[in-house]
């Protein structure tokens, strides 16, 4: 497996870089940017075919920023600054232990005092020059898809908050002895959790923007599952954990052509360090499972794909709302609920049951999703068959 993305490089290319980026959260960061990209084209088509309209708002132009406005900007700047120059000066601890530096009190003292001082005397030179200006209102224009980045930004934010709440109700004997680290820790990220919070906050924000939710929630349909498919790819790359049970089975005659890796997996050098030390080896990541386990993480990752292919497909041959977001839900927890028949996970006594809370979420996710196409069909039916026709008489 490969730690850091510089691993996989040097694995293809056969080259000795070392690269401080984590390849899970490359994958992550590379699902973002195109599942952001695909929103972007979907809220554009959408507009173009009448479905989301673009809005007018005035705006004065030469309006002075409120402090409330201006600390947050400048705390953050300064924050940046001084994690950013301190990689750069101490780059050899920052290569090391990435996480661990991001999350530590290391930084550039310099850069910090210097960021701030700048950002606050630039912050008091507008407000001096636009203090006695006379006010200039302009007003503009915002389409569906100008508003894509935004949508994404409120979606990553819940997300994370959301993967962490369920990872702290899940561990919450973990959380109570170590609160801090359990909070900035970067494991326990679920999906689930965080799907379920991202759903509710970008209802809410579609309100606040004046966006349709109806067709919004829709173009996210193909992006959430795009993401998905290849953030599982960086959980497998990188050898993170979500992998399955042991898997000791004599690969089937008829999948024969599948290579060893994708039918059992020992996932040498893990990123978590888990299983036997590898003889021989040196570094921070040599550790291989004793028993080779199903790579359920890859599996996942190949549904998803084809998932968004059938997603991609129907995306302009549906034409009730929601319903693609609901088909969205069935495929999406039809996948998962299979998957975590053969995946490492805590399962929960449910009248004489024995589910994971991911089995029950997307059991709960396929009921709702099947609910939401029949209803949102139905209704898409019944307001066509309602609609006035234009007639006309001659006397």
């Amino acid at each position: 497996m490969f730690p850091k993305l510089s691993d996989l490089i040097n694995y293809l290319l056969g080259t000795h870089i070392d690269l401080p980026v984590q390849t899970y959260g490359f994958f992550l960061a590379v699902a973002a940017v195109v599942a952001g990209f695909l929103l972007r084209s979907e809220l554009k088509r959408k507009e173009k075919d009448g479905m989301l309209a673009a809005r007018t708002k005035k705006i004065q132009t030469n309006k002075p920023a409120h402090w409330i406005e201006i600390i947050p900007g400048v705390i953050i700047s300064s924050l940046l600054g001084w994690k950013f120059f301190g990689i750069i000066f101490e780059y050899r601890s920052f290569a090391l232990n990435p996480q661990q530096y991001l999350l530590s009190g290391q930084g550039s003292i310099e850069a910090l005092i210097i960021i701030t001082t700048v950002s606050i005397a630039y912050h008091l030179f507008t407000l001096y020059r636009l203090k006695n200006s006379e006010p200039e209102i302009q007003e503009v224009i915002i389409h569906p898809y100008q508003q894509a980045w935004s949508i994404m930004l409120v979606g990553l934010i819940f997300a994370l908050l959301g993967s962490k709440l369920f990872d702290i109700f899940d561990n919450f004997s973990s959380f109570l002895k170590n609160p801090v680290h359990s909070i900035l820790s970067f494991s326990g990220l679920t999906f689930y959790g965080g799907f379920i919070v991202t759903v509710i906050a970008e209802l809410i924000y579609m309100k606040v923007i004046k966006l349709d939710w109806k067709h919004v929630i829709d173009c996210t349909a193909s992006a959430i599952m795009i993401g998905y498919a290849i953030g599982r790819l960086g959980c497998h790359f990188s050898g993170d954990g979500c992998w399955g049970i042991v898997n000791t089975l004599t690969q089937p005659q008829w999948l024969a052509w599948l290579p060893d890796w994708l039918w059992a997996s020992y996932y040498p050098h893990n990123v978590i360090n888990h299983g036997v030390i590898i003889p021989g080896c040196s570094g921070p990541h040599c550790m291989v499972l004793d028993k080779p386990v199903f790579p359920t993480s890859l599996y996942e990752s190949i549904i998803s794909f084809f998932s968004f292919g059938v997603l991609w497909i129907m995306r302009k041959r549906i034409q009730a709302p929601v319903v693609l977001f609901g088909l969205f839900m069935v495929l999406n927890g039809t996948e998962r609920f299979f998957i975590e028949k053969i995946r490492i996970n805590k399962k929960f006594d449910i009248l004489g049951l024995q589910l994971s809370k991911a089995e029950i979420i997307s059991s709960i996710l396929v009921m709702v999703g099947i609910a939401v196409v029949i209803y949102f069909l139905k209704r898409h039916q019944y307001s066509r068959h309602t609609q006035p026709t234009d007639s006309s008489t001659t006397g």
